[in-house]
């Protein structure tokens, strides 16, 4: 039995090498991403094993149905980018890791707000050049500050108690409230008035067509003059174009970015050696109140752990006829 691995790094194969207690199971990895280009080297196995940025398009998963694949085991929470009706209709499996400690993400969340706000990653350079003037690290506390977040499942929750523990008004919105959240002191409001009200905004939901671009100069005239973003959820969340534009008339003060709309041309890659020609990014990272980091904040030993350990269990359920748990399984 073998599951064919795309968009495979050392790290990949070393916890699903460690964690793969599946009898006879083989796991052949692709360092490319699975699209078009690539679907048809799959052959001999039962599954695929895709990341965020794998293009599972109803084409690649008609090619994958055609080769054999009954499984597509998502490593990641989101499945925006796979069409889950093909998947159905070709009988094809989707699983996925719903929640992979989520404290791993939140705490990086609030350590690009606390980076941006104290300017920690100047200081250091500064200190480093034996520079240790104060001027251009002025930062604010963040205790009364009013924070609010978009999503509050497992991230979301992680991160708004974080938050209250530093002391902040934590605003909300959700389509489901979390009672023992409110319970905690976060207050729920229409996501309109999160924004409007928000000293801070975190991003933490999922990407659906209906919230594409929840970022954009609408939304972003409704917030606060010198309001800070972090999203290290989804990068089609934010309008790219827009939110430069934001960033130039000073709307907003401070941007922290862990993801990008583009970043499958981008990231997960070492592209020093290379002329980038993605103007948009260019331009983010010429800013000096825009922090961005390439999609890392799952990366902690425990949560690549629970990815292997969800996925491969995952798996290995559905080759034996079971059912993995409801959150797991998409189609």
């Amino acid at each position: 039995m073998k599951m064919v691995f795309f968009s495979a790094k050392p790290y990949d194969r070393l916890f699903f090498d460690k964690h793969n207690n599946i009898p006879g199971l083989e796991i052949e990895y692709y360092e490319t991403h699975l699209g078009p280009h690539i679907a048809n080297v799959v052959e001999d196995a039962v599954a695929v094993c895709a990341f965020v940025n794998d293009k599972l398009t109803a084409p690649v998963i008609e090619t994958l149905a055609a080769r054999g694949i009954k499984i597509i085991a998502l490593r990641c929470a989101g499945f925006n980018n796979v069409d889950l009706d093909a998947a159905k209709a070709h009988g094809i499996r989707v699983c996925r890791v719903p929640a992979y400690s989520p404290e791993a993400v939140a705490e990086h969340a609030v350590a690009m707000l606390l980076t941006l706000n104290r300017k920690t990653h100047k200081a250091y350079n500064r200190v480093r050049e034996q520079n240790f003037s104060l001027n251009g690290l002025l930062g604010f506390n963040l205790n009364g500050k009013t924070v609010g977040v978009i999503g509050t499942g497992k991230i979301g929750k992680a991160f708004c108690k974080i938050m209250l523990g530093f002391g902040c008004n934590v605003i909300a919105y959700d389509i489901y409230e979390d009672e023992a959240l409110k319970a905690d002191g976060v207050k729920y409001l229409p996501q309109n008035d999160v924004l409007a009200t928000a000293d801070i905004v975190s991003l933490h939901c999922p990407l659906t067509p209906e919230n594409h671009y929840l970022i954009n100069n609408k939304t972003l005239g409704l917030m606060k003059e010198g309001v800070v973003i972090i999203n290290t959820s989804r990068g089609g969340l934010i309008c790219t174009t827009d939110i430069i534009e934001a960033l130039k008339s000073r709307q907003v003060a401070a941007l922290g970015i862990d993801v990008y709309e583009q970043e499958e041309k981008l990231f997960f890659r070492d592209l020093s050696e290379n002329i980038i020609d993605d103007d948009n990014i260019q331009r983010l990272m010429s800013f000096p109140n825009v922090l961005v980091t390439a999609h890392q904040a799952f990366f902690t030993d425990e949560a690549l752990s629970q990815i292997a350990q969800v996925t491969l269990n995952s798996v290995g359920k559905l080759t034996e006829g079971l059912e993995p748990d409801e959150a797991v399984i998409l189609v």
